[in-house]
């Protein structure tokens, strides 16, 4: 698929493939949402409070601190995600 330079913004296919993309893009990024806040925090807690961070065990650690540290990190990475594909379909934002 190319990217068209038309000032009209997107064809119907490259604003499927876009779409596409985007729920690609959103699931991968739940997807690990979910693993490091409820499977860090709660599932696999008990196999990761074996090793210790910063004094506190690192099952507690991540329900406290690291998922928030990932969902921020998840923002940037959802942001540049989204400018290279409104860039690659040409979509005008």
């Amino acid at each position: 698929m190319t990217n068209q330079s038309s000032s009209s913004g997107p064809t119907p296919e490259q604003a499927k493939a876009y779409w596409a993309a985007n729920v690609r893009l959103m699931s991968v990024l739940l997807a690990v949402w979910f693993l490091v806040s409820y499977g860090c925090g709660i599932l696999f807690r008990d196999a990761l409070d074996t090793v210790s961070l910063g004094g506190a065990p690192l099952g507690f650690w991540f329900a406290q601190n690291g998922s928030i540290y990932v969902f921020l990190a998840l923002i940037i990475i959802y942001a540049r995600q989204m400018a290279a594909l409104e860039r690659k379909f040409n979509i005008k934002g």
